[in-house]
C-alpha cells in the first residue's frame, strides 16, 4: 500500500473515531436522527415515511480528461424508473446526484463524508472510480455502497458490493475469466499464444496486472510482459519506450499475439496509435473504450479501430427485453433524447439497479440491518450483468461477458454475451 493511500486509511480510522465520539455525545446512530440497526422503531439515517436519500461518487473529472459523467445518468435513469413504478416498498427514491471526486483520494473520501455527515444519505450508489479511499468511512458508517467493483474495496467489507460482483479478489477468492476465453476466442485458442499487459502506476493498475496475469496464464496464455508503469497522472507524449518493449516481449523477440491494456480512453489512444505506426498486427483489446461518442473524431476513432473491448454486460446491440428497457429509460432521463450509449451509463444502471433489488427485499422496515440482512440471501437472474447473487458477489464476480470490436466506426459483437467458471485467485 502506498504512503499516501497509508494517510487515507488513518485519517478514515481517526475521522471515524471522531464519528463514533460525537455519537455518543448527541445520541445520534449512524449520523442521521435515528439510529439503522433494525430495532423495532428505528428510524435509519436517509429513510423516511416515503423517500430514501440516495447519493453517488463519480469521477467527472480527471487530470487526464477522462470522465465517467455518464454513470450519473444511468442511475438517474434507473431511479426515475423506481420512482414512476412507485418506488420501493412505497418510498421514492430522492437520488442527490454524484459528487466528483476528480480521481483524487482526498477528495472521495471528501465526497463520501459529505453524502453522510452533511447530506445524510442512507445509500450511495453509484461509486465509480479509480480511487476508493472513502470506502472505510463508508463501511465503518454502515452505508450500503454499490459501484464498479474493479478495486479491491469492493471485495469483502460488509456493506459495499460491485454491480457485477468483486473483480479484484484478495486470495481465496475466484478470477472472472471473461477477458482471457474471450481474447482466446478471437485468435482461435491460447496453446503457444502470448500476451502483453500493461496498466498505470497506480492501485488500479497494480491490482490489474496482478490478477490478469493470472487470468491469462491460467487460459493458457504465455505472459511475457506485465507491468504497471505507465505514469498515472499524465498521459506520455511519446510511447515509443513503452512499445519497443512490448514489441520485443514474445518469443525469441518477436511481438507478442494480443496486446491488453489495463488503462483509460487517453492512454489507450496513444499506446494503441504508437502499436500501429510500429507495424502491430495482433490483437489489442482494453477494457474501456466502448463509447460511440469516441467515435466523433478521426484520430480517435483510426487508434480504436480494429480494438477489442471488454465488457462485463450484455452489449448493447443485442435485442433482450432488459437491453430494450435500458436504452428506454436512457431515453427518456436524457430528456427524450437518443443519447449516444456508453459503459458509464451501464456502470450507474446496474448499480442504482442492485441497490433497488436488495432494498426491496428488505421490505417495508428499511434499514442498514435489514438491507444486510437481504443482501445475505438474494439472487436474481438474467439480468443485464447475468445471475446476481449476495454475498457471493463480494467475493467473487458473477463470472459474465463479451467483447466487440470497432469496425469501420462502428461495434460489432465479436464474442457474444456469456457466463465463464471462475478460477481460484492467489
Amino acid at each position: 500500500m502506498s504512503r499516501p493511500i497509508r494517510t487515507l486509511a488513518a485519517a478514515a480510522a481517526a475521522l471515524l473515531l471522531a464519528t463514533a465520539c460525537n455519537s455518543a455525545s448527541t445520541g445520534g446512530g449512524s449520523g442521521g436522527s435515528g439510529t439503522s440497526d433494525g430495532r423495532p422503531g428505528a428510524s435509519a439515517r436517509g429513510v423516511t415515511a416515503d423517500s430514501i436519500k440516495v447519493g453517488g461518487i463519480v469521477s467527472m473529472t480527471s487530470a487526464s480528461g477522462y470522465s465517467k459523467k455518464d454513470t450519473d445518468l444511468g442511475a438517474r435513469a434507473r431511479y426515475d424508473r423506481a420512482n414512476a413504478e412507485g418506488g420501493v416498498n412505497g418510498r421514492r427514491i430522492d437520488y442527490l446526484g454524484a459528487e466528483d471526486d476528480g480521481q483524487d483520494p482526498a477528495r472521495n473520501l471528501a465526497a463520501a463524508r459529505k453524502l453522510v455527515q452533511q447530506d445524510k444519505v442512507f445509500a450511495v450508489s453509484p461509486m465509480s472510480s479509480v480511487t476508493f479511499s472513502g470506502a472505510d468511512f463508508l463501511d465503518g458508517q454502515q452505508v450500503p455502497t454499490v459501484g464498479w467493483g474493479t478495486l479491491p474495496s469492493f471485495c469483502g467489507p460488509k456493506h459495499i458490493y460491485g454491480f457485477n460482483g468483486c473483480l479484484v479478489p484478495t486470495p481465496g477468492g475466484t478470477l472472472n475469466q471473461t477477458w482471457p476465453e474471450g481474447i482466446a476466442h478471437v485468435l482461435g485458442g491460447a496453446k503457444g499464444r502470448s500476451v502483453a499487459l500493461i496498466a498505470g502506476d497506480n492501485d488500479a493498475g497494480t491490482f490489474g496486472i496482478r490478477t490478469f496475469t493470472q487470468g491469462f496464464k491460467a487460459a493458457g496464455f504465455a505472459v511475457p510482459y506485465a507491468k504497471a508503469v505507465v505514469p498515472a497522472t499524465s498521459v506520455p507524449s511519446d510511447w515509443s519506450a513503452y512499445t519497443k518493449e512490448i514489441l520485443r516481449s514474445g518469443p525469441g523477440g518477436t511481438a507478442p499475439d494480443a496486446v491488453v491494456s489495463v488503462m483509460q480512453t487517453p492512454y489507450n489512444i496513444g499506446l494503441f496509435t504508437a502499436l500501429k505506426r510500429s507495424g502491430y498486427r495482433g490483437i489489442i483489446s482494453d477494457p474501456t473504450d466502448y463509447d460511440p461518442g469516441l467515435l466523433a473524431k478521426d484520430a480517435t476513432r483510426q487508434a480504436l479501430d480494429g480494438v477489442h473491448v471488454l465488457l462485463q454486460f450484455q452489449p448493447f446491440e443485442s435485442d433482450s427485453p432488459a437491453m430494450r428497457q435500458f436504452k428506454a429509460d436512457i431515453r427518456k432521463a436524457a430528456g427524450g433524447k437518443d443519447a449516444p450509449l456508453n459503459m458509464h451509463m451501464m456502470t450507474g444502471y446496474m448499480s442504482a439497479d442492485l441497490f433497488l433489488s436488495i432494498a426491496a427485499a428488505a421490505g417495508k422496515e428499511l434499514t442498514a440491518a435489514s438491507f444486510q440482512r437481504a443482501a445475505g440471501g438474494f439472487s436474481d437472474t438474467g439480468t443485464l450483468v447475468g445471475d446476481r447473487a449476495e454475498p457471493k458477489g463480494q467475493k467473487e464476480s458473477f463470472g459474465c461477458g463479451a467483447l466487440v470490436r470497432l469496425r469501420n466506426g462502428r461495434y460489432e459483437v465479436a464474442v457474444p454475451f456469456r457466463c465463464y467458471p471462475p478460477i481460484p485467485f492467489r
